[in-house]
């Protein structure tokens, strides 16, 4: 009788988590959350129709410059993924995740390179406000726009789209700092998210001080300088996601090309980043399904551009605004678990700059065509075949460039990693 009425009592603890047990028997045990643990590798094969030693100094006019190859800012030594032609290793990525206490949990990204290693994301995350409150602190990429949160190795191509790369740099918003999303207890899914970043994104945001702390070039800023909002949608209809979002980013600028070989420069202003995605997937059966994804960004720099010499003396310093926008749309068609392949459009819109008020002449047809075919041995390997044609990037001299790449990659991962957002 007396097993029957334990059994019971235990029953009941279990199904309405009643506090029958002793206090010292119910103590949270982090012992038992022991980290989820993966390591990511990332290589690649080039073939690129430019060399090596000319790609870095290439540049999508009026934008910006640097986005192939290795290139330097200041002190700093950067390499885009698929640097080289030959042999790159991209990067080896380590993810530890796990839950604190019942509160919080914390992950943690790291990547090792050629270069060094850096915190790519460390963060901790808790839903313990309940009313659909969530809210997330550390470094991490910032919930701007679609592709932004993703991690490289999650990405339908070896690269990052056009407008992407051009506005924010290879890693896109990822900033130290604090976010609140909200979702709303509606029959579809809906969610308000605001963030506080540093703004340290050296492409377009920044409030560091460029030059002579003393005498400066641009005086920086202290504390936090970049403001994040965001609402995104999703519906389902039948076998169909639909998933839309806006997005707005306000910030400081501080663009420091002061070390650049040829023609350092710098900026100091205002910046605006306005965002829409929408994405589209249907399924066909359980591995079959189509997604088209397409996003659009504009943005806003208003400030000051800074003409220097080798040695830091302004040469001239001219107000600056720049109105420019992009967008890339892509198709991915996934064949079964083995087999994906796709497509991507990416092209600069708008290219709008003005200097003491009076327009500055811009190229046009700054576009770009990606192919790419994959095939996956499990979840856990894949690699992926791709070509594309950039017609975006022009030379020293005023000439635009043909750049047709050839990209094998093979990304490998080994251990427990988390599903990914869709």
């Amino acid at each position: 009788m007396k097993k029957i009425l334990l059994s019971s009592v235990l029953c009941t603890a279990l199904v309405y988590g009643a506090d029958v047990l002793p206090v010292e028997k119910r103590t949270f045990d982090q012992s038992k959350f022991i980290p989820d643990i993966s390591l990511i590798l990332d290589a690649s094969y080039v073939d690129r129709n430019v060399k090596d030693d000319e790609v870095g100094h290439l540049e999508l006019p009026g934008v910006a410059h640097g986005l192939l190859g290795s290139h330097s800012h200041g002190d700093d030594n950067h390499a885009t993924y698929n640097a080289e032609n030959g042999f790159n290793i991209n990067y080896a990525e380590l993810v530890l995740s796990s839950s604190v206490d019942p509160f919080f949990t914390m992950d943690g990204v790291f990547h090792f390179s050629e270069n060094g290693v850096e915190i790519e994301e460390l963060f901790f995350t808790s839903n313990a406000l309940g009313y659909g409150t969530k809210i997330k602190g550390g470094k991490f990429n910032s919930n701007f726009g679609y592709l932004n949160e993703q991690h490289h190795h999650y990405w339908d191509f070896a690269d990052m789209p056009l407008v992407y790369e051009a506005f924010l740099g290879m890693h896109g918003i990822n900033e130290k700092g604090a976010q609140i999303q909200w979702t709303a207890p509606t029959p579809f899914y809906l969610m308000a998210g605001f963030e506080v970043l540093q703004g340290e994104n050296e492409q377009m945001f920044g409030n560091e001080t460029i030059g002579d702390v003393e005498d400066p070039i641009a005086a920086g800023k202290d504390g936090p300088t970049l403001y994040i909002g965001y609402i995104k949608a999703s519906h389902d209809i039948g076998n169909t996601t639909l998933l839309g979002g806006l997005s707005y980013a306000q910030g400081k600028s501080r663009i420091d090309h002061s070390g650049d070989e040829e023609n350092p420069h710098a900026f100091s202003g205002d910046a605006k980043l306005y965002g829409a995605d929408f994405v589209v997937l249907h399924a066909l059966d359980s591995y079959k399904s189509i997604k088209w994804q397409s996003e659009y960004l504009q943005r806003e720099l208003d400030g000051t551009q800074y003409a220097l010499d080798t040695d830091g003396t302004v040469l001239g310093s001219p107000s600056m605004l720049k109105e420019q926008s992009g967008l890339y749309s892509q198709l991915i068609y996934t064949h079964d678990k083995n087999w994906r392949m796709g497509a991507r459009y990416d092209t600069i819109l708008k290219n709008d700059v003005t200097k003491n008020g009076l327009d500055v002449e811009q190229h046009s047809g700054l576009d770009k065509y990606t192919a790419m075919v994959e095939y996956h041995t499990s979840e856990f390997a894949r690699f992926r075949l791709q070509y594309s044609r950039d017609n975006a990037m022009f030379n020293e001299d005023g000439q635009r460039e043909k750049i047709d790449t050839v990209i094998l990659q093979a990304n490998i991962s080994i251990g427990a990693h988390a599903a990914h957002s869709f």
